[in-house]
């Protein structure tokens, strides 16, 4: 990796963590590079992967904590955030942008949130000897779109097709300020520093390539079921300290019981895997209930065999 220059991520976080932040950019095939941004010093590191069409930034509200005991590393996937696009946006291009920044960074606990979750286990499983442990977020999982009640699925589907109607009309740019706005008033009572976290949440959605590209991650996630179910019958888990938190705040029953099961089949895979469910939490527990992804991390950290 090599030093970044300053952006407004970076200016934000370096005010919210108290030992500051750094950042660089990770060259990968055609030119392109991904935006990482890292904080604390201390082994073994810690690399976080955000939900689909979700950057970097979206970890602000653990960040600080986690990177009192590691060192942590949070990037923006091609085409989100400060990275640059890829040409042709796969799982497996995906994948192995994640494997690469294990190979820069070195052996590492994987921490993904729901897309994340997944291409965390995938990274896992392509690069077992990177990998020292999991904790998986909410992780989506391919056989998990099924229970999702028809009402819902095409919701989702139109406002994805929606998203570059509402970014030529500005409403996206206020849906942006909004969730940035809420992002900071978790992280901080510092208005100042919840002013820089909103700003820089804007400046991550700030052009159509990016908005374009949280509708392709999200088709992604509704096309991989047969990719996924190969990868996973081809791949062998790797024997690392694993945890799954799961939500169940917002969740229709059918889809709570179903993820529920898949989490567990999903923990019974790793010889070392375990499953939580999270109290009063909702999909981004990272958001919602802090202080048990830092345990959940914390502890996986501590059974890693660097």
């Amino acid at each position: 990796m090599e030093p970044g220059s300053q952006d407004p991520v970076v200016v934000a976080l370096s005010r919210l963590v108290p030992a500051g932040v750094d950042s660089g950019r990770l060259a990968r095939e055609s030119g392109r590079q991904l935006r990482w941004v890292a904080a604390g010093s201390a082994t073994p590191p810690v690399v976080l992967v955000s939900g689909a069409g979700e950057v970097g930034l979206d970890w602000a509200v653990v960040l600080p904590s986690l990177a009192e005991r590691s060192r942590v590393i949070a990037y923006d996937r091609a085409g989100l955030g400060a990275s640059d696009p890829d040409s042709r946006l796969t799982l497996d291009s995906q994948v192995r942008d994640l494997v690469a920044l294990l190979d820069d960074v070195g052996p590492a606990v994987l921490v993904g949130h729901s897309w994340g979750g997944l291409l965390a286990q995938l990274a896992a499983f392509a690069s077992p000897d990177r990998t020292l442990g999991l904790v998986l977020l909410d992780p989506f999982h391919e056989d998990s779109t099924a229970e999702v009640p028809l009402a819902l699925r095409v919701s989702s589907n139109l406002l994805l097709n929606a998203i570059p109607v509402l970014k030529a009309i500005g409403l996206f740019d206020r849906i942006a300020a909004n969730m940035g706005r809420t992002l900071a008033e978790r992280c901080t009572d510092d208005l100042e520093i919840q002013a820089l976290i909103t700003e820089a949440y804007r400046a991550s959605y700030r052009t159509f390539g990016q908005v374009t590209t949280i509708r392709a991650e999200n088709r992604l996630a509704n096309t991989c079921t047969r990719e996924v179910r190969a990868a996973r019958a081809t791949s062998a888990a790797p024997d690392v300290p694993m945890r799954i938190l799961t939500a169940t705040r917002g969740k229709p029953v059918a889809l709570r019981q179903r993820s529920g099961d898949l989490a567990n089949q999903t923990a019974a895979v790793f010889p070392r895997g375990a499953h939580v469910v999270v109290p009063d939490s909702g999909h981004y527990i990272h958001k919602d209930q802090p202080a048990a992804v830092v345990d959940a991390v914390r502890a996986v950290l501590a059974q890693a065999n660097p």
